[in-house]
């Protein structure tokens, strides 16, 4: 029987803490469109979202977990208090956005605490280049395909709609919004939702409970649902901003950011390619605005946004190296 050490406990429950912010702050990116174009109440969405965020997890794969788990600092050389202090790192930075109401991307909160705690460890020599590769990657496809996909998009939507009347668009776009959202939100499981199923089968391999690495049903079910949890109980914080303060959108908008976000991210997704979805759907929505006319983003809110997400990378490499600290000098 394996030692269960109150370290493997602590980080653990870190982990699935991290998984609940990421349902505050990530999660909500999923539905904030479908929720401000009212075609599906806060309940609904939020409900389907985390059925779809479980199903997309699910039915994908593990590439994208295993990238994380095992691919952006090598696991023989870190041990549970680098994960602990990249944890809480996510945690403490996310929390802080989310009461502002400014989406953060937990890829990158994640990814820049596990490299800080990780260098405080044992140096730079336990960094993946491999793994970095896809993360450089990822940021390509969320930011200039998503981009591009969303205004190619909503262009041929124009041309192909402009002799239907706007009350006919949009009584047709409300109900395939329904399916471009259950998209994002599969999609969004299919990625994001794989990080931190990733992160809890290390600890579980750091810690001797298990000898090899491998993300079961039973963890995909159990962080599904706490980030599930996290989205019901804080995301409206996010989805208000998203959806209602970043640009004006209607459902044939929607459709077209939500359809595609998804796309770029399933892509990613298929590749192990771990991106943040929040870039994804936020510069979809931007792209989809923009079409309309460059003044019709409220680029104030979006460069808050924009500034959240230079400012993760240090921020959280940072604090996962002080952690890092602290927890070597506790355990």
């Amino acid at each position: 029987m394996p030692d269960i050490s109150f370290l493997l406990v602590f980080s653990l429950i870190l982990v699935l803490g991290a998984e609940f912010v990421n349902g505050w702050t990530d999660a909500p990116n999923a539905i904030a469109t479908v929720v401000s174009t009212r075609v599906l109440s806060p309940g609904k969405a939020v409900m389907m979202a985390a059925v779809l965020n479980i199903v997309g997890a699910i039915s994908t794969g593990t590439a994208v977990a295993a990238t994380i788990g095992k691919g952006i600092v090598a696991p023989e050389a870190i041990g549970l208090p680098v994960v602990a202090a990249a944890m809480l790192s996510i945690i403490v930075w996310s929390t802080v956005a989310w009461r502002w109401g400014i989406p953060t991307s937990e890829s990158h909160a994640l990814v820049a605490g596990l490299t800080g705690a990780g260098l405080a460890a044992a140096g730079s020599s336990v960094l993946l280049w491999e793994g970095w590769q896809k993360v450089l990657i990822g940021l390509g496809f969320s930011t200039l395909l998503g981009f591009a996909i969303s205004i190619m998009l909503m262009t041929i939507l124009y041309w192909v709609l402009r002799k239907t009347r706007p009350s006919t668009v949009s009584k047709y776009f409300s109900k395939l919004q329904v399916l471009s959202a259950a998209f994002m939100a599969f999609s969004h499981g299919s990625n994001d939702g794989q990080k931190f199923m990733g992160v809890f089968a290390l600890v579980l391999l750091l810690g001797g409970i298990v000898d090899t690495f491998s993300v079961p049903i039973w963890i995909m079910l159990l962080c599904g649902t706490v980030m599930g949890i996290g989205t019901a109980t804080g995301g409206w914080r996010i989805i208000h901003t998203m959806g209602f303060k970043l640009t004006r959108l209607e459902p044939v908008h929607g459709f077209a950011a939500e359809t595609s976000a998804a796309a770029s991210i399933m892509l990613a997704s298929s590749m192990g390619i771990p991106l943040s979805t929040t870039h994804t759907i936020n510069i979809a929505i931007m792209g989809v605005g923009a079409t309309k006319r460059f003044s019709a983003v409220r680029w104030g809110v979006a460069g808050n946004i924009v500034a959240a997400w230079i400012l993760t990378f240090p921020i959280c490499g940072v604090l996962g190296y002080l952690f890092t600290l602290l927890f070597n000098r506790i355990f």
